[in-house]
């Protein structure tokens, strides 16, 4: 088996390293400084960029102007936006769209696939339940009402919420179609939709998003069986891309201080307590690479075995929830002070790991779904 990539996926991560080239991570001020958001919105001009390099609509088909990749190319491309901290709605944008295409119908794409991949319309995903730690589908609920739906509930931490032309709602379903869950796609400005300003540990500006009978056409809901599974699995994979580009940039930020830093007479890298510790993490850093390729392959190919594609995304989201914690709190230490320091970059870094490490879920909670996975699909 052929595990390189192909010369269209390294294409997408080469155009990607080039509009990321000029993002300056120092250039946002760390969120330890500021009272509220870092900043109001995301960063409009990089949008832009991306959108005239056509990574925007990497997932879309060729007929809604997109390139046909797959979940492997999108995952090299947010492994670079994680390198720089990119402050742009990608992976939301990018999984919401992927999603229509895949699981809506012909009036989803028709309406919304071209515009948004040119990034005229900007989505994102409400996927983290009432509290951040609930299943994010039973947070709203859905219910008929003649063709439409009534939508009601609470939405927490939602990224991007006050940039974005549509949000995608995961929502459970109520009446005769008890028991399903449905995307809705909610314009921003809704009726009944309203919005609560919540800070991410990063300094994002998140939204809590409460909907009451926030109605609906049967156009902008998505009833297809598995289509949030499919969805949810695409935003923790990229989350783990994310992790691995975030990881690998502090890592090297780390090797550069240590080999220039002295004590007694030698840079600090040379000592042996520093080497080992600077080892592990680079070993944390290929397992959390291999884990992410093998969850994104998994999703970009639909192939069989004897766990679901799930099963790789939670052993994905294991080890890069644990090693991006494990990566960063290494690059603290050996760093010393200059580690603390708010005005260096790599506490901007910091937290962003952290926010990552727990987004859509900790290790935890993703070991319990390997558990009850083993469970349902017993290997041997």
């Amino acid at each position: 088996m052929d595990f390189t990539f192909s010369e269209e996926q390294l294409a997408a991560a080469e155009a990607a390293r080039g509009v990321f080239a000029a993002v300056v991570p120092d250039s946002v001020p760390s969120p330890a400084l500021t009272t509220g958001a870092v900043a109001e919105g995301f960063d409009r001009a990089l949008w832009s960029r991306l959108a005239d390099a056509d990574l925007l609509s990497l997932l879309l088909a060729e007929a809604h102007g997109g390139s046909g990749l797959d979940a492997v190319a999108l995952c090299l491309v947010l492994r670079e936006a994680g390198r720089v901290l990119a402050r742009v709605p990608l992976l939301e944008h990018s999984a919401a769209l992927a999603a229509v295409q895949v699981h809506g119908g012909p009036e989803h794409a028709g309406r919304l696939l071209a515009r948004a991949g040119r990034g005229e319309l900007v989505l994102t995903v409400a996927a983290h339940g009432r509290t951040g730690h609930d299943p994010a589908e039973p947070a709203v609920t859905a219910r008929r009402d003649g063709p439409a739906w009534l939508l009601d509930g609470v939405q927490t931490a939602v990224p991007w919420a006050y940039d974005a032309d549509l949000v995608v709602v995961p929502a459970h379903t109520e009446g005769t179609a008890a028991g399903r869950t449905v995307l809705a796609l909610v314009p921003r400005e809704a009726d009944g939709l309203s919005a609560a300003e919540q800070i991410s540990t990063s300094g994002e500006r998140l939204a809590e998003l409460r909907l009451r009978s926030v109605r609906v056409g049967p156009e902008d809901v998505i009833e297809a069986d598995g289509a949030w599974e499919w969805l949810h699995s695409l935003l923790v994979t990229g989350t783990c891309a994310l992790a691995l580009g975030l990881g690998e940039r502090v890592l090297r930020m780390t090797g550069d201080y240590t080999g220039k830093r002295e004590q007694f007479g030698h840079p600090i890298a040379t000592f042996q307590a520093v080497a080992v510790q600077a080892a592990d993490r680079y070993i944390d850093l290929r397992a959390m690479e291999a884990t992410l390729w093998q969850a994104a392959w998994r999703i970009a190919s639909g192939a069989p075995g004897a766990l679901p594609a799930a099963g790789d995304v939670a052993v994905a989201k294991i080890w890069a929830a644990e090693g991006v914690r494990r990566v960063v709190q290494t690059a603290q230490h050996l760093h010393g002070g200059f580690g603390a320091d708010t005005d260096y970059p790599l506490h901007r870094y910091h937290a962003w790991a952290k926010h990552l490490e727990l987004a859509l879920g900790p290790a935890a909670a993703y070991e319990e779904r390997l558990g009850d996975l083993l469970a349902t699909h017993p290997l041997g």
